[in-house]
């Protein structure tokens, strides 16, 4: 028996990023607001005590922070003649559980996208023909600008405290930051990191080959930082304990550190941990949510009404969410029709392994965002028509980690156990350095979301489905940039290296990234997406779907700040327009 809450204003699903970013902003206009949380209650100074947060068998091996697949997983298949099997160990990406979501375990690399991304489709038919485009391929331009989310991307980085170098203040070119960037207001809240040895000596070797370096902006805070909530952030110790970590320093922009500190003083806010949101409800027309229906941690089923429902959970579960609830048409690859999870996207990783007999590094000093950056095949900063393909990546060499467990590269033909791979572990440990090009994922016609017709989860409800391969496109584009990468890693002087190049079929076990993204896409008409351009639904306009899951393909770079940007965008909008007369806001 589902039991009846009383009613609130409004009413979020997930309380990682974008929860808490519309958490704080509802509040403050005065809202009442329930949030709802799958996983468990995540605070920095209980869960991530400097003495126990570096603890890699805990958190990278075992995934502590990781939603459990044994309570909730997908279904994977490359292809639409493929049966899909259930994923029954995260691998390529990781999907957060708990307070703060993915945002805890996050590496930290707050990317802006580029001008010329946001309108991918019609600049590349004016630069190159509409016939650049392969048929197949269902890249679309969004539906705001980056001048519009320029602001907002600002707001972003001041709240996280990022670190970095402006390359483009207000269309001035600067020394030493990204000379292809967009234009910014203003340059980054605090400085770049310290380079270490490994990210400077690609720097060198690609300023060399006339290419642009410059440090990568990260949310690995370079210095002591006060937010404009009034949270203080730390200094980055450069333990090498990011990804898959939360940071007991607060020295890592996330959720916990930048927001829930001003979120637990709000007594307009109602926070539920441990339960599952199991559909959205709406009214007997359709067109309006009237709130949801969650289990909690003893199995009890419960309704909340709410006057306007956030949908703001990681990107996988929103469209999961959308198709349980009946809200969108759902996507049917074969006729091209519906739009609920359409236009999945991945990134294209590959990667450089290099060794070094004359050269010592000090791999353990580390940080998620610790590195030298080359941007010059990106975007347009080059001509693809000699190419043939759309897309690129920027290039890097992280310092990142020298965790024990996990960073023990070795030479091409070593053995895999025994003598000589313990001496080729211990030579190398420190003799090492892996360079990577992160790579853009263009949508395609049979690359989406939708229901397992066999499979459901403890609930009895359908799991959800990933269908995906990489794009010929988009392998053509990592051929590409990988080429320039080796590039740069001979020019370093290896004595020998190691090329990992991307290659089809897509292997959902090794991780790769977990920059997933896609399925409930922001557009300009309700036949190409889920949401208008400021997120909200075009069937239930008192619904709005935040996150990753609103991006119509994949740049090269990293979500994260793109996803922030947006929620700040989506309430500014809500809380300036809707509010005072709700209803569609476009």
């Amino acid at each position: 028996m589902t039991r009846r809450l009383a009613p609130t204003d409004a009413v979020i699903i997930g309380f990682g990023w974008t929860g808490m970013i519309m958490a704080e902003a509802l509040t403050a206009a005065g809202l009442r607001v329930v949030a709802i949380e799958r996983g468990p209650m995540r605070d920095t100074a209980q869960s991530f005590p400097p003495a126990t947060a570096p603890d890699e068998l805990r958190y990278a091996i075992r995934g502590d922070m990781l939603l459990p697949t044994a309570e909730e997983t997908i279904t994977f298949r490359n292809h639409l003649d493929q049966h899909a099997l259930p994923v029954r160990k995260w691998g390529s990406f990781l999907p957060g559980s708990g307070v703060g979501g993915s945002g805890v375990h996050w590496n930290g690399h707050t990317w802006r996208l580029r001008p010329e991304d946001f309108a991918l489709r019609s600049a590349t038919i004016a630069r190159y023909g509409r016939h650049f485009i392969p048929p197949d391929m269902t890249i679309q331009d969004w539906p705001v600008s980056y001048a519009e989310l320029e602001p907002f991307y600002d707001g972003f980085e001041y709240l996280c405290g990022t670190s970095g170098q402006a390359g483009n203040l207000r269309g001035a070119i600067q020394p030493g930051g990204n000379p292809f960037e967009g234009p910014r207001a203003r340059g980054y809240p605090t400085p770049p990191l310290t380079m270490p040895y490994g990210p400077t000596l690609f720097a060198e070797a690609a300023a060399g080959m006339g290419y642009h370096p410059f440090p990568l902006p990260t949310g690995n805070l370079s210095q002591p930082y006060t937010n404009p909530h009034g949270v203080v952030l730390g200094q980055c110790s450069y333990c090498g304990f990011c990804e898959r970590f939360g940071c007991g320093n607060y020295a890592k922009a996330s959720p916990q550190t930048t927001l829930l500190p001003v979120l637990t003083r709000r007594p307009a806010l109602s926070l539920r941990t441990g339960c599952e949101v199991l559909r959205i409800v709406t009214d007997s027309t359709g067109k309006r949510a009237t709130g949801v229906v969650y289990v909690d941690d003893k199995g009890e089923e419960w309704e909340q009404p709410a006057e306007l429902v956030l949908l703001c959970a990681f990107m996988l579960d929103n469209v999961r969410l959308l198709l349980l609830s009946g809200i969108g048409a759902p996507y049917e690859p074969r006729a091209g029709t519906g739009v609920v999870g359409r236009n999945y996207a991945y990134q294209t990783v590959s990667a450089v392994q290099l060794f070094f007999e004359d050269k010592i590094f000090n791999p353990f000093i580390g940080a998620g965002g610790l590195g030298m950056v080359v941007d010059d095949f990106n975007g347009d900063s080059f001509d693809h028509g000699p190419a043939g393909f759309i897309g690129g990546a920027w290039l890097t060499q992280l310092a990142s980690n020298g965790r024990p467990i996990l960073a023990r590269p070795t030479p091409p033909g070593t053995p895999r156990w025994g003598a000589a791979w313990k001496a080729a572990t211990a030579h190398y440990y420190n003799r090492s350095l892996g360079l990577v090009a992160s790579g853009s994922s263009s949508s395609h016609r049979g690359a989406f979301l939708d229901l397992d017709p066999g499979y459901t989860d403890r609930h009895g409800r359908p799991l959800m489905r990933m269908t995906f391969d990489f794009h010929p496109n988009d392998l053509r584009m990592s051929e590409y940039v990988t080429d320039r990468l080796a590039g740069i890693g001979r020019a370093m002087g290896p004595s020998r290296m190691a090329v990992f190049k991307r290659h089809a079929p897509y292997d959902i076990r090794p991780y790769q990234t977990t920059h997933v993204v896609g399925g409930a896409a922001m557009g300009a008409h309700p036949e190409t997406s889920v949401v208008n351009r400021y997120l909200q639904s075009w069937d239930v306009s008192n619904l709005f779907v935040l996150g990753g899951s609103a991006f119509p393909q994949n740049s090269s770079y990293n979500p994260t700040g793109t996803i922030g940007a947006l929620a700040l965008w989506a309430a500014s909008a809500i809380t300036g327009h809707y509010l005072r007369a709700p209803g569609p806001l476009a």
